[in-house]
């Protein structure tokens, strides 16, 4: 009787593959991101039955209607902060704990905000003991004032806006960066507060995934 072997992923091919044909091409020109996502292995924070997919040019299904973000969304959104290894980071969205990963290697400390008590479990299993992340279990739009102001804020996933909470965390000169839900299509965006205010501007039009709890209010119609 002939037992045959079932082949086990190249994860190592995958992520070589993955920085390559979606990163290189499209614009995630930070050596230093690039590096990082070419480094964390993305298999590791996705269930165990997703890990064949973590490379895809897709999302990833975490459960609980949740997805990875797309690898060349989170590069890109990564590239445009234009990160500092001195940088404080609130990261809304922390989903299974992959992009805290890559921000761990980039920036000096980083809050991550979850709300699923699943994820965050996900989240704290495949990132293990570090001392510059900072899990916390909260609604995404609430974000973590107590250890404000940060320097930067990364939304990984979109939006319908951002509320003013969240950006009053982020300090003067600080810079954002998410990802906008305009009646069904997402962007990216990017923007630095000022003392006059605050705008963002669209630099690319990318999937990303959905975040929740962040609907414009509806309006009343007679």
């Amino acid at each position: 009787m002939t037992m045959i072997m079932e082949r086990q992923p190249d994860f190592a091919a995958m992520r070589t593959a993955m920085v390559a044909s979606q990163l290189r091409t499209n614009a995630v020109s930070d050596a230093r991101v690039i590096a990082a996502m070419a480094n964390v292995p993305r298999e590791q924070f996705v269930p165990a039955e997703m890990a064949p997919f973590a490379y895809r040019d897709d999302l990833v299904a975490l459960g609980g209607g949740r997805s990875l973000n797309l690898p060349i969304a989170t590069g890109r959104l990564l590239t445009e902060a234009r990160l500092l290894q001195s940088d404080h980071v609130l990261l809304i969205g922390a989903a299974s704990g992959y992009t805290a990963a890559v921000l761990a290697t980039l920036v000096a400390s980083i809050v991550a905000v979850e709300v699923d008590p699943a994820l965050i479990t996900q989240a704290r299993t495949a990132l293990g003991a570090h001392d510059g992340i900072t899990i916390v279990e909260a609604p995404l739009e609430a974000g973590h004032p107590e250890r404000a102001p940060y320097d930067v804020m990364i939304v990984d996933g979109a939006v319908e806006q951002l509320p003013e909470q969240l950006i009053a965390q982020v300090r003067t000169g600080g810079r954002i960066v998410g990802g906008i839900n305009d009646k069904g299509v997402t962007r990216l965006s990017a923007g630095r507060k000022s003392d006059g205010g605050f705008a963002m501007i669209d630099f690319a039009d990318i999937d990303c995934c959905l975040l929740p709890g962040f609907a414009k209010p509806a309006r009343f119609t007679f």
